[in-house]
């Protein structure tokens, strides 16, 4: 179930809010211009959440153009049929689908999302007390910091039983130091981002919320950074803003509301985006997210726009991702991919006993989600495939009754699923797979009440947030917890190895009143993003893989007007891009609550002077 969040800790003694009730938190006041001087200090509002129902948002990792971080509604599930024997194969463009039960499940809307299995809501701005869909246990600082470093590790292996685990397990990294279980320090290749000479941020400029028709909620996901421009979805338009000055570029529109967008890039500045294919209105609320277009970030222009049929019906996705020069786009109703710079449909996936790919995540590789069995009993199948050919090159079977999993990182491959509760909120496992042979290299616990890491895991494929991957480690945010301090609350960065599945005993720490939250990596190191206490500005750091040692990159003003705006933008119903000292964060959805005669912001940037 969809989860409100909670209201911001460290609060000052008067004013608090509560979580919203039905329906999404309102911004108050801090719309536009400047930054004032702040007023004595009070609470916050909480953050821009989606919808009621709606689901939460994920983290990309930025290229070069950078791709924002986000996911949309998902459709339901449709039915499953029986498991096939053997991995099942790609072919080129047919009619795949046969008899598949129910494929066509009910489209994301042009209203409030339906799907009801939300997507990682974590914790609010301001530093909130995370939620999730387990008993959240607080504790004294110490009792948790211990509780943090044991991440239990299960061992299994793949094969053609449908990847029954044999099971051996032992316990986590010590923790605490720089040294261990897990193997400490490692040699981390250098990142890009540079340290500004003045690392004290101004607001470069805002975007107001594009206007909505009345009680409608619209997909507006989608971000992307490239040499010259900002780019960031709108209702059926996608627009380009100068990077500094938030002016215009340029336009391209649309049809209908982009309700997907890859948040990878390939090195031509190509990306792509699924959009409806006409505006929806209150009689017919969706026309199905159908229509695949190919943008160029750089001209700023569509290069081409497509869809597929099945049985004289059109396929409609759930999930687009780019690898290489692929676009490949899926959903309950099936997948299929095409020429990125062309248009030109590479293949369909074949549907093969009741098997149909329920999505795909992109990146340096490219690696499908096959769901298959029955309804009661499920079995996904995670395959890396030729993105050209369609061609499974490796496959791993997970057991039988995980019903989500989400793909953390495809090069190395890392998938995270709820393997429990199948719940589709948090995530209990991470599974490190070898994605040229398909054998599972190590599991990894990370409990929902000591790790914030959540994703979406319905139908979104690659949306997660508050862990990413890099130096085959994993970096993962914990809980918050008792900071011991006058602003009572805050959490930390925990590192997995990758191959021995422990922890490496080193931390870094969000600090009194604040909470970090890993973005992407730059090089060996970690981008994240500290969330506040109610009266400072927040703070884009760099944690250095080997000495995992913090640098401040920017910090965003205190003053409460644009602390209200940034306290809205918080990671987990936001997009972040960080490059260059310039800061982005956007809405992923706009209603009639954002486009109020009380303007809120669509986008908010800061960026600092000098390096």
């Amino acid at each position: 179930m969809s989860q409100p969040p909670p209201p911001p800790p460290n609060q000052p003694p008067q004013g608090g809010f509560g979580p919203p009730q039905d329906q999404p938190p309102q911004q108050q006041g801090g719309g536009f211009g400047p930054p004032t001087p702040p007023p004595p200090a009070q609470t916050p509002p909480p953050p821009q959440g989606p919808p009621p129902g709606a689901q939460q948002q994920g983290y990309g990792h930025p290229q070069a153009p950078q791709g924002g971080q986000g996911g949309q509604p998902p459709t339901p599930p449709a039915g499953y049929g029986y498991p096939g024997q053997q991995p099942a194969g790609y072919g080129q463009p047919q009619n795949p689908y046969g008899q598949q039960p129910n494929p066509y499940g009910q489209p994301p809307g042009y209203g409030y999302p339906q799907q009801t299995a939300p997507m990682q809501p974590a914790g609010p701005g301001g530093g909130g007390q995370r939620s999730s869909g387990q008993l959240a246990v607080i504790v004294a600082a110490a009792v948790v910091v211990i509780s943090l470093i044991i991440g239990g590790v299960l061992y299994a292996k793949s094969g053609d039983e449908g990847g029954k685990d044999d099971t051996t397990s032992s316990s986590g990294g010590t923790g605490g130091g720089d040294n261990g279980d897990g193997g400490g320090g490692v040699d981390a290749p250098d990142g890009t981002e540079k340290v500004p000479a003045d690392t004290n941020a101004d607001v470069l400029f805002q975007v107001k919320a594009p206007d909505v028709e009345d009680d409608t909620s619209v997909v507006v996901s989608g971000s992307w950074l490239t040499d010259d421009a900002y780019v960031k979805s709108g209702v059926a338009e996608i627009v380009g803003y100068d990077r500094d000055k938030g002016t215009k570029l340029w336009t391209v529109k649309l049809p209908g509301p982009v309700c997907q967008a890859s948040k990878h890039v390939n090195e031509d500045g190509l990306t792509a985006v699924a959009f409806q294919p006409d505006m929806p209105t209150k009689e017919r609320p969706s026309y199905g997210c159908s229509e695949v277009a190919a943008i160029d970030l750089d001209a700023g222009k569509k290069l081409w726009t497509k869809s597929t049929e099945v049985e004289d019906r059109p396929l409609r996705f759930d999930n687009i991702t780019v690898s290489g020069g692929t676009v490949a786009a899926g959903g309950t109703s099936g997948g299929t991919a095409f020429d990125l710079e062309t248009g030109k449909q590479l293949w369909v996936p074949k549907a093969e006993d009741g098997c149909y790919d329920l999505g795909y995540a992109g990146g340096e590789k490219l690696v499908a989600v096959r769901k298959c069995g029955s309804y009661d009993q499920p079995q996904l199948h995670i395959q890396t495939i030729d993105p050209k050919s369609g061609k499974v090159i490796s496959e791993y079977k997970m057991a039988e009754g995980v019903e989500y999993a989400s793909v953390v990182s495809t090069e190395p491959l890392v998938v995270a699923a709820e393997a429990g509760q199948s719940d589709a909120i948090g995530i209990s496992d991470v599974f490190a797979i070898d994605n040229k042979t398909g054998k599972l290299r190590i599991r990894i616990s990370v409990p929902a009440d000591q790790f914030a890491a959540k994703c979406s895991g319905v139908t979104t494929i690659e949306q997660c947030k508050g862990v990413v991957v890099g130096n085959d480690r994993l970096y993962v945010e914990t809980e918050q917890h008792s900071s011991g301090g006058a602003r009572g609350r805050t959490n930390e960065i925990v590192a997995f190895d990758l191959t021995t599945g422990k922890q490496t005993g080193q931390r870094a720490d969000a600090g009194d009143g604040y909470t970090i939250t890993p973005l992407r990596m730059d090089g060996g190191n970690v981008i994240a993003y500290k969330q506040p206490p109610y009266d400072k500005g927040g703070q884009i750091v760099s944690v250095d893989g080997g000495s995992f040692k913090e640098t401040k990159l920017l910090e965003n003003p205190a003053a409460r007007a644009v602390r209200d705006v940034e306290t809205r933008m918080s990671p987990e119903y936001s997009e972040f891009i960080y490059s260059q000292g310039r800061l982005y964060m956007s809405a992923v959805y706009a209603s009639e609550l954002t486009s109020s005669a009380d303007p809120k912001a669509h986008v908010i940037a800061f960026g600092t002077t000098g390096e």
